[in-house]
């Protein structure tokens, strides 16, 4: 590993800084540093900061998505668009064609003989927008026998014939499909490293050992350079993997606003994840789900690091409830942009102040993370850290009251995988060599976001964009 010396940097707001690296970690930062044999990299006056971390995405699914089919907009508007996409889709290996981001708005409420309008001829599996359901079309539910299956996800029309549409059931269901290794990494890798993202924390539920497996080796052979944090490790999941790079965290839980769970049921679900000494990483989108869950934690407790996936309706009422019980919340408002229009149609003018709330729950000492939840949204987080600032869709600004100033937006990709919403990471000495420099003093690029503000990130102190 090569010594590096970045020269005038601007840190923490101080312009002309040097700092030195070697063996991974910072070991010096102040002006006129001489560090001999080391490379040096000139930053031109621009600011450097530790690598962003996105608090909330799914690596596989974004691998995925991006040899997917766009079932909606603004690939996809309508019925006969959406054909012609699902008919020159080249498939997989097996034959099969996988489409995604489809919403009701292009074709209605999508099931297997609707989609057998559309495209018959090869087995078809179309993923909702949301991420919680799949529609199969009839030969993929031939071929998956969904007929003589018995997971509650399977919707059935009144006669027990299965509509083609499956909820919350992702393992389940790719267990049905023709075999396939997990997607590689390596252009997500890619992708993340040119955005400023040194780590992530990868929050799909009931990862399996072979997802997990494939992650490892992606991490060891350097496609994906990335440190991952992993919430949906079995319960006896070691903290620490030997990859080094990969660490467990709290346990997923999701409540799917398709079949809220049992009181009692998630009762004993999170005594026992917190009997093993971990946190729980709940998925709560709708104002239901979050008061289920706040009056299980009022029989069961809370321990440190207990966190709230998504938050996407978070009522008023309900904020000093979350600051008493210690809960941290990690939210995505780059939906606001991304979705804006379905919202300011869909969700009842008084529920829209309590989209995706980030103003209201900081003032409250809630902790508070931002994240992407990518590939269900937009992964650039300089794009989220803008929609945090104007939570702006088709002009009209939707929650003025919970906008929040670019720094603190910022700051909220700062803070450590295991304490999101924390005490944000600083360029100091002994710290880990995670960072990203930046083209211009940071005042400047927060004026305007974007993610061509990159210049350089490194990871571990090594350059991983530009290689």
């Amino acid at each position: 590993m090569t010594d590096l010396l970045i020269r005038g940097a601007e840190v923490d707001g101080v312009p002309g800084v040097d700092v030195a690296i070697a063996g991974g970690k910072i070991t010096a930062v102040g002006p006129n540093l001489v560090v001999p044999a080391a490379e040096v990299i000139g930053a031109n006056r621009g600011a450097l900061i530790p690598g962003l971390h996105d608090h909330h995405l799914h690596l596989h699914a974004m691998a995925a998505d991006a040899a997917s089919v766009r079932c909606g907009p603004p690939a996809v508007r309508d019925p006969a668009a959406l054909a012609t996409a699902l008919g020159k889709a080249a498939g997989d290996d097996n034959g099969w064609v996988r489409g995604v981001g489809y919403i009701e708005t292009v074709a209605g409420d999508l099931d297997a003989d609707r989609l057998d309008r559309l495209h018959a001829a090869r087995p078809v599996r179309v993923q909702h927008r949301s991420g919680a359901m799949w529609i199969l079309n009839s030969a993929a539910v031939t071929a998956t026998h969904l007929d003589s299956a018995t997971h509650p996800g399977i919707e059935r029309a009144p006669d027990s014939r299965p509509t083609g549409r499956v909820w919350r059931a992702d393992t389940w269901l790719r267990d049905r499909l023709p075999g396939s290794r997990p997607p590689r990494l390596h252009t997500i890798g890619a992708t993340l490293t040119r955005l400023g993202i040194t780590g992530v924390t990868d929050a799909t539920p009931d990862l399996t050992p072979q997802s997990r497996s494939a992650i490892e080796a992606s991490i060891a052979d350097g496609s994906l350079p990335q440190r991952v944090h992993l919430l949906g490790a079995p319960l006896d999941s070691e903290s620490v993997s030997p990859a080094a790079r990969l660490t467990v965290g709290p346990y997923k839980i999701v409540l799917a606003d398709s079949g809220l769970p049992d009181l009692d049921d998630l009762a004993a679900q999170i005594r026992r994840v917190h009997d093993r000494g971990r946190a729980i990483a709940v998925h709560c989108v709708t104002r239901e789900a979050l008061l289920i869950l706040l009056t299980v934690l009022d029989e069961v407790g809370t321990i440190p690091g207990d966190r709230i996936e998504h938050g996407a309706l978070i009522p008023h009422e309900t904020i000093d409830d979350l600051h008493r019980r210690g809960l941290t919340v990690v939210t995505q408002p780059g939906f606001l942009t991304d979705r804006g229009d379905d919202y300011l149609r869909d969700v009842d003018q008084r529920d829209r102040p309590d989209l995706y709330r980030c103003r209201s729950l900081i003032d409250a000492g809630v902790p508070v993370a931002l994240s992407s939840d990518a590939p269900y949204g937009p992964l650039d987080p300089w794009a989220v850290i803008t929609a945090a600032v104007n939570r702006r869709a088709s002009g009209e600004i939707i929650g003025s009251n919970e906008r929040i100033t670019a720094t603190q937006a910022l700051t909220r990709y700062l803070t450590p995988s295991d304490s999101p919403g924390g005490t944000p990471r600083h360029i100091r000495v002994g710290a880990t060599a995670d960072m990203v420099l930046l083209c211009a003093p940071l005042a400047d690029i927060l004026a305007a976001p974007a993610a061509d503000a990159v210049q350089a990130t490194l990871i571990g102190g090594c350059r991983a964009y530009p290689d």
